[in-house]
């Protein structure tokens, strides 16, 4: 396995707080290469040493994004074998309220209905870690429920920063996780 070389870590660091700064009230179509790459402190030259273009820097600035939402998803979870809690954990109220704060980036990169390479991400590591567990304590129809309830995280939450869905971020998590649990509990293990 490779390690990345302290420099790079550091400019590429650099570059994706860039971004991330010049998203803060504009989309990422308002956004040049040459803004980020000048309050990066880099040249042009460097910006494409590390990223083919804007949205590549911008999956890699949201990289964060998807972690977060996949554990705050998780964050009541003790074991394997742990019961979901009735109330939403804090941590996705957090997620979520995190997720408003950059919402112009992600709108960018999350369309409505859940697409879009953010989206694509998102879904595939949620149905990745759903699966996961789902398989882990033997639960049945894993793949399934997993791709269900990716699907719908990952839709609740593009529709929602698009404005398609009302609510601030706690109310939403007190909405979206009922609705995940009962998806989770669709497929009881039948005879």
């Amino acid at each position: 396995m490779s390690t990345e070389d302290p420099r790079t870590a550091r400019t590429r660091a650099r570059l994706r707080e860039s971004l991330l700064a010049e998203c803060a009230h504009r989309t990422l179509g308002e956004v040049s290469v040459s803004a980020v790459a000048r309050r990066a402190g880099v040249g042009r030259a460097t910006f494409y040493l590390h990223y083919e273009d804007l949205t590549a820097l911008a999956l890699d600035a949201c990289a964060d994004v998807v972690h977060a939402a996949v554990d705050a998803l998780h964050a009541w979870q003790t074991d394997p074998g742990a019961r979901a809690p009735a109330r939403p954990p804090a941590a996705l109220a957090a997620f979520l309220a995190d997720a408003a704060a950059h919402g112009a980036l992600y709108r960018t990169l999350l369309l409505p209905g859940g697409g879009g390479p953010l989206g694509d991400r998102l879904h595939r590591e949620l149905r990745a870690r759903a699966h996961a567990e789902r398989t882990a304590v033997g639960a049945p129809h894993a793949g399934l429920v997993a791709s269900a309830v990716a699907a719908a995280f990952t839709g609740v939450l593009a529709d929602w920063l698009h404005g398609l869905v009302p609510g601030d971020a706690a109310e939403l998590a007190d909405r979206l996780w009922p609705l995940l649990l009962a998806l989770h509990g669709a497929h009881r293990r039948q005879p």
